[in-house]
């Protein structure tokens, strides 16, 4: 009983679809584990078809899961990769959700009260640490 129907690569999927930049990139994250197919951890050689369901957690984004829709050996625009999956809604409510988060977060730059010293700064700095006594000195004796 031989399954015929069309399958390709993972790794080759995933970079034709644009979801990774290379496939070598794509077999790293696979062999980490941090891809899934119909909810298995599996290996860069794994053979997607027609309707399987992938799922990976982007790196500092939310999860991602989509289903196979077509399958594609080649890089090309985005509009044509585009085609080859349907992300769910389940995915695309939490992407949303991400990105309105990340809109409302407060400015990290924000959190720095001072910047750079300025020139006067540096002076005074420069001016406290020439001044400034050492245990030598506390002592009492002089230089030997």
């Amino acid at each position: 009983m031989s399954d015929t129907s069309p399958r390709i690569r993972l790794d080759k999927w995933l970079w034709a679809a644009r979801f990774m930049k290379t496939r070598a990139l794509a077999a790293d994250e696979i062999e980490r584990h941090r891809v899934r197919v119909n909810g298995a951890a599996c290996k860069p050689g794994k053979e997607v078809r027609l309707g399987d369901r992938v799922e990976w957690r982007p790196a500092g984004g939310p999860r991602r899961v989509v289903v196979v829709m077509g399958l594609g050996t080649t890089r090309g625009p985005a509009p044509v990769a585009q085609q080859l999956y349907a992300e769910t809604p389940e995915s695309l409510a939490e992407r949303a959700a991400f990105a309105e988060r990340r809109r409302l977060a407060p400015e990290p730059a924000d959190s720095i009260e001072q910047g750079r010293p300025t020139k006067r700064d540096r002076r005074e700095l420069a001016d406290w640490n020439r001044w400034s006594a050492s245990l030598d000195d506390v002592d009492g004796n002089p230089d030997p």
